[in-house]
C-alpha cells in the first residue's frame, strides 16, 4: 500500500499554528503569573523591565521553574493531544494534519515560556503576529528542541547578554541576512521533514502501538519533556557565558552554518576588550 506522505512547509505551519487560540504567549502576563507570588512588587516590576536573571532571580530558581513549566506543559498537552486525535478534534487542513498542528502548538507555547523565563523580550510587540523576527526566533528555538545541529550554540550565542551588546552594533537587516537566514533555512527544512505525516506516524508506532487520540497524547508526553529540557539547558547556559565561551559557541555555529561568516563577528567581539 502506498503511504500518504505529506510534506510540511514550516512557514505555512507556523502561520496556521500561531492562529490557534492560546499558542501565542505574552511576556508580561506570563512573567507576572509566574513571579507575582514569589517576589515583591518592586522586584516584579524589575523582572518585567529587565528579565528575571538581571532582576536578581537566581539561576537555580529559574532552572527549577523551567522544569516545572516543562512538566506542566507536557502533562496538560497530553489531554489536548488526545482530543486532537479524535474525529471530533481539530479538523485536518489540506497541508497540515491536526496531530502535527497540535504538537507544534504545544512546542511553541513551551518555547515562548522558556525564552521569557531566561530573559528574552516579548516576541509579540509588533502589530502582526507573524513578524519576521518572531518567526526566526521561534524556528531557532524549535531547532534546539528537535536537535538540529548547531542550533544550541546559536541560541546560546544570541541569548547571552554579552552577545546582545555586541550585536547591537550591527544593523538589524544585516544581522538577519548574515546570521539568521542560513540557520533558519536549515532548521525549517529539518523540522519540516521530521514532521511529515509519514515520519511522525513512524515515530509514534515505535513508542506506543495504539491508535487514534491515545497515539497523539503518548507521542506528546514522551517527546515534549526531553525537547523542552534541550531548550531550557541552552537558555540557562547562556546566562553565564563569558567572552571565551561566546567565541567557542560562535565557532561551533560557523562549523554548522558556514554561510554566516559574511560578517566578521570575531573583530566585533575583540573590539569589546
Amino acid at each position: 500500500m502506498k503511504k500518504n506522505k505529506i510534506n510540511i512547509d514550516m512557514d505555512t505551519a507556523l502561520e496556521k499554528v500561531l492562529k490557534i487560540p492560546g499558542v501565542k504567549i505574552g511576556r508580561e502576563s506570563f512573567l507576572t503569573n509566574t513571579f507575582s507570588e514569589l517576589v515583591t512588587p518592586t522586584i516584579l516590576e524589575e523582572i518585567l523591565k529587565e528579565g528575571p536573571y538581571i532582576a536578581g532571580v537566581k539561576k537555580e530558581v529559574l532552572d527549577n521553574i523551567a522544569k516545572s513549566r516543562i512538566k506542566k506543559n507536557t502533562l496538560s498537552s497530553t489531554s489536548a493531544s488526545f482530543v486532537a486525535g479524535l474525529p471530533a478534534g481539530i479538523a485536518m487542513t489540506a497541508t497540515i494534519p491536526a496531530d502535527i498542528m497540535q504538537f507544534l502548538g504545544v512546542s511553541l507555547r513551551l518555547a515562548q515560556e522558556l525564552a521569557y523565563l531566561y530573559g528574552h523580550k516579548d516576541l509579540w510587540l509588533e502589530e502582526h503576529i507573524d513578524t519576521e523576527d518572531a518567526r526566526n526566533k521561534l524556528l531557532l528555538f524549535l531547532g534546539v528542541m528537535f536537535g538540529v545541529g548547531g542550533t544550541t550554540s546559536a541560541v546560546k550565542f544570541l541569548s547571552s547578554g554579552f552577545s546582545k551588546a555586541i550585536l547591537k552594533k550591527l544593523p538589524q537587516q544585516a544581522l538577519t541576512k548574515t546570521l539568521y537566514y542560513p540557520i533558519i533555512k536549515k532548521v525549517a527544512g529539518y523540522v519540516g521533514v521530521k514532521l511529515t505525516k509519514d515520519s511522525f506516524a513512524k515515530g509514534v508506532s515505535k513508542i506506543v502501538p495504539v491508535l487514534g487520540g491515545v497515539v497523539s497524547g503518548s507521542i506528546t508526553y514522551v517527546t515534549m519533556g526531553p525537547m523542552g529540557k534541550k531548550l531550557a539547558d541552552a537558555l540557562s547556559d547562556s546566562l553565564t557565558l563569558n567572552k571565551e565561551d561566546i567565541m567557542d559557541e560562535y565557532k561551533v555555529m560557523k562549523d554548522n552554518f558556514p554561510d554566516i561568516i559574511d560578517v566578521d563577528f570575531e573583530e566585533i567581539i575583540l573590539e569589546e576588550d
